[in-house]
Order: structure tokens, then sequence, then C-alpha cells
């Protein structure tokens, strides 16, 4: 389908380039170019533009006519070739950033691996900005992507939320006496860190940039490229670590780790689904709706 005819259509409808912009997840100008490419190409004016008032012009009331025909043509070629429920794609192929792939989505995978036998589903596992060029490159079907949601390219929405927490084995004697610490401390403890473009470590440094800390001033003992290495290493140092919450359940109920809190400091972040912008087929959208209700009852 052209794309630019979703575009014209979303313009006609609400009669506002702005309100366009924003149910599509594209910029205002990219709108406007959209429209003035259809305009070039049939070399007639589609709407009226008035100030900040747009109107269809005759021609325009026409073209949505047949665009309304189109896009009705072409939810039924997808509704007939990609109904989640009849006719899946026979191979779809999801990235995930680190943490996702490891800690939330292999128990889901296999949930939707028997609900649909019929389709090849396959994971690549990278870092949250490898992924966000994977979709760019259209290697990708869907991503799962965590810290920042900033990739112009690319529409973020919300999968869940997680909790990144400083932890420690339980017997390290470092601050054997406190589950507590203050910035400066911080400073002097040894860290193992994720490796850069990773969205763990993204969101750390933004924390701690707010809170005047660069990373030049923490003691870095080692960088690592997973939350499974991280965790094997400071089970066996006197290391901390900043780790998802969702990577650790195992290690704080059988109380290997334990989780040391900074004072001033609440690190928060999202787990988001991550798709192209303009890429809202149902099979994606059923996968999204999939995907959030097993979570949530897998939490229940």
């Amino acid at each position: 389908m052209d794309f630019r005819l979703l575009v014209f259509k979303k313009v006609a409808d609400n009669l506002s380039f702005t309100k366009a912009s924003k149910a599509l997840y594209i910029s205002q100008p990219a709108v406007t170019r959209h429209i003035n490419e259809l305009e070039k190409q049939y070399e007639k004016a589609l709407f009226h533009r008035l100030g900040n008032k747009i109107s269809l012009t005759e021609e325009g009331e026409l073209f949505l006519e047949y665009t309304n025909k189109i896009l009705v043509l072409y939810q039924e070629l997808e509704s007939n070739f990609q109904h989640f429920n009849k006719i899946f794609p026979k191979q779809i192929t999801i990235g995930a950033s680190t943490t996702i792939a490891q800690y939330l989505l292999p128990t889901l995978l296999y949930k939707l691996n028997q609900k649909y036998p019929d389709t090849d589903f396959e994971l690549l596992n990278a870092n949250s900005e490898d992924i966000e060029s994977l979709l760019i490159d259209q290697k990708l079907h869907l991503g799962f992507t965590e810290g920042s949601a900033t990739n112009p390219s690319i529409h973020y929405e919300t999968f869940v939320k997680d909790e990144i927490v400083l932890v420690t084995k339980s017997d390290n004697t470092t601050l054997a006496n406190t589950d507590e610490i203050n910035l400066n401390q911080l400073k002097s403890i040894p860290l193992v860190l994720r490796e850069k473009g990773s969205g763990t470590r993204k969101i750390i440094e933004q924390h701690l940039e707010i809170n005047h800390i660069q990373a030049k001033d923490l003691k870095i003992d080692l960088v690592l490229g997973s939350s499974e290495s991280i965790k094997n290493y400071i089970l066996h140092s006197n290391s901390f670590s900043f780790i998802s919450i969702h990577s650790i359940a195992e290690e704080l109920r059988s109380k290997k780790f334990r989780i040391i809190d900074i004072k001033g400091v609440d690190i928060q972040r999202v787990f988001y689904f991550a798709t192209l912008h303009g890429v809202h087929t149902k099979a994606i959208n059923s996968l999204k709706t999939f995907f959030k209700s097993e979570y949530n009852t897998s939490q229940l």
C-alpha cells in the first residue's frame, strides 16, 4: 500500500496536518511532504489552504472516495492473508535487547509457539541500539528495546516497566553492615557495568548524571556484555553492579544476592515494543496484544 494514501486519509478525515501527524506518529513536515508529492503526481490541488485551516478541493473529495475504496481492499487483503487466527505469516523475526530476551521472552515465546505452531518465530538478541538498526534495515518484524525511546524513525510503545537496582553477593563484606549507601560511597565501590550501547548502561548513566556523577567518577572494575556474565562475576567477587530486577528474581529468592539502596536514587525505566513508523499490521498488533496479556497473566 502507498503510505501516502493513509497520510492523505488522516489529513482529510481530521482536516488537520497536526492531528494527522500525531495519529500516524510522524512529523508534521513529513505529512506535508507526502501530500505535496501526491498533488505533484496527480497535478491537482487536494486541499484548500486558508491560513491554519484546510478543506478538501473538488478533486480532493474525489481522491478521498478512491482512497477509501483502496484502503478497504487493502484491509480485506491483509485480513485474508495475515489474519492471526487463520493464515499468519510463516516466519516472524523478533529482536530484543539482552535483558528482555533472556528473562522476559523465553516463557512468552514458548506459549506463542504452542498456540501458533504453523509459524516459525525467530528471536535475535542484541543491545538496544543494534535492535533499532535491524528494524531500520527491515530485518525484524518487531523489536523490544530498553532505555531511551529517541530514534525518530521508530515508533515506541510501552511493554512493561522495570527497575534497575544495585546488587552484590549476599556475603560481600565490603558493605556488610548496611543495605543503603549515599552517592559518595557509590564512587568508591568496585562496579561491573554493561557495554556502551546497552540500554541498561544508558539509563544508569542518565540517572547518575542527574545526580552530578559521570562515568569517569566511578570505580569501574570490569565491563561485560550480558546480565548473565555480570551475575556470575559478582557472585565470585566483591564487586557490585546495576542490574534489572527482572534478571535477579531467582538469586534474590535463594538469597545469593542482596540489593543495596542508593539514597535519593530510584532508577525506573520502560521496556518498549519498537516498530518502524507506519508499520501497524494486524500481525504485529496481535503480537503486541499477546505479549502484554500473557506477561500480565504470568504476574498474577
